[in-house]
């Protein structure tokens, strides 16, 4: 009998996913990545998915100020190595460090679109109560 699979991740891939992301935040908080792209930008991760081997580790993030990611995306991922090495000391109960990836978080941009649909005057009249001006 085999097991039913979910796609869902693990309490354990949540939790560890959790604790990569807290270390790669303090890493870049502390400005330990000498790179001049990441120093002068302000980065938020959003988000660390483990795999289910918890050997990859993707971690989604928001460079903040920034029109263009694809610049700090990619020096993200010239330092990931480095990165890697750098959060080995929070995590040294894990058994295998993770190889670590960056990738953009279009996320918010999604919130944006459906605020933006939600506020359009077609969705509001259909969601909101009739006002007395249109008896």
């Amino acid at each position: 009998m085999t097991k039913a699979t979910s796609s869902a991740p693990s309490q354990r891939m949540l939790r560890v996913g959790e604790q990569v992301r807290a270390a790669i935040t303090q890493v870049l908080q502390r400005g330990e990545v000498r790179d001049p792209v990441i120093e002068k930008t302000v980065i938020a991760i959003s988000e660390v998915r483990m795999s289910p081997d918890l050997k990859i580790a993707t971690a989604y993030v928001s460079p903040l100020g920034v029109a263009d990611h694809t610049g700090v995306i990619d020096a993200l991922n010239r330092n990931a190595k480095y990165i890697r090495g750098r959060i080995g000391g929070q995590l040294r109960q894990m058994k295998y460090m993770p190889e670590v990836r960056f990738r953009d978080d279009t996320s918010f941009d999604n919130y944006q679109k459906i605020d933006q649909l939600l506020r359009s005057p077609e969705v509001s009249r259909d969601l909101g109560p009739a006002s007395e001006d249109e008896e």
